[in-house]
């Protein structure tokens, strides 16, 4: 029996080039912002977006599996045509995503983003750190562990926060339940959660009142999971530093840009050096289940 080719769609040329070395394997170029091709697809990798804009109008009977290469999946579930399965991209984007939430938080504060606006002037000053500080970690997911590991060494307490209360090698993981009464003890905040419907909006004007005076709140989740009202309302007490805002991409004009203590990067957590070679050996890993007769892994979504 010959053996069986499978059809792939990549997002650009530059994809061909690195898989050129697949055996079995037809690879064509289809970013999804062309009609979906009259032939049955195998394999379709998405371009880098987490939107699920475009998904409905896909035919599941020329279409079996889409992979992501994006960590979040908002909305996949309630646009995705019964017949196609999703699949996210576990293990390529949690560790940049907690390096950029550490640089973050050490740019703030250690006021980075205040010497790069004084360029040209020698202003001294002493600033926070993180040595000594009391760092609340929300969320203990894929980005939360990498996030633990990076804040290791920096001589900070790291309290731990997830779902449910439990107990393990490193000591107590708090509940949610906790969260009310662990704020007011902590100097600053990093959020790691999923947006669910428990976590939109969690990051409120009750949230932010029972933190301290001068604590930093930096969110490297949804942008949903913090209420940007609320954050302006309380800009200049309480700093904040994201990777991802609510709405995105933000407004020029948005109030946001200007409160003071305010650090934004425009949603670029997963966008280093590592991204490139993690996608590709996902793609990879799918082919050759796919044309072992496997079911694909990191599913997230059976339409």
């Amino acid at each position: 029996m010959a053996p069986r080719t499978l059809r792939v769609t990549v997002p650009d040329i530059g994809w061909i080039d690195r898989l050129s070395d697949l055996q079995d394997v037809d690879l064509t170029v289809w970013d999804f912002s062309d009609p979906q091709p009259e032939r049955h697809i195998d394999l379709a990798v998405r371009p880098y977006t987490v939107a699920a804009a475009g998904l409905e109008t896909l035919d599941p009977s020329r279409l079996s599996v889409i992979q992501s290469q994006a960590l979040g999946y908002d909305g996949v579930a309630e646009t995705l045509p019964a017949g196609i399965t999703y699949c996210n991209a576990v293990g390529v984007h949690e560790a940049s995503t907690a390096e950029l939430a550490v640089a973050l938080l050490l740019a703030s504060q250690r006021e980075v983003d205040r010497y790069a606006r004084e360029a040209g002037q020698w202003n001294r000053r002493f600033t926070a750190s993180l040595i000594d500080r009391r760092i609340l970690l929300v969320g203990t997911g894929g980005i939360g562990a990498e996030l633990e590991k990076r804040l290791d060494g920096f001589d900070a307490e790291i309290v731990r926060v997830a779902t449910h209360r439990r107990e393990d090698d490193r000591g107590v993981v708090h509940g949610n339940d906790e969260l009310a009464s662990l704020l007011p003890t902590v100097d600053a905040v990093v959020l790691a959660v999923p947006l669910t419907d428990r976590t939109e909006g969690m990051v409120d004007d009750a949230f932010l009142s029972a933190l301290p005076d001068g604590a930093i709140v930096v969110n490297v989740s949804r942008g949903k999971v913090a209420d940007t009202d609320a954050i302006v309302r309380q800009g200049g007490r309480i700093r904040f530093a994201a990777d991802v805002t609510d709405p995105e991409p933000l407004p020029a004009d948005h109030p946001l840009w200007s409160v003071p203590g305010v650090l934004i990067s425009p949603h670029v957590g997963g966008m280093s050096s590592a991204m490139q070679p993690r996608i590709d050996a996902i793609v990879r890993a799918q082919v050759k289940r796919l044309l072992e007769g496997r079911e694909p892994e990191l599913v997230v979504v059976r339409g």
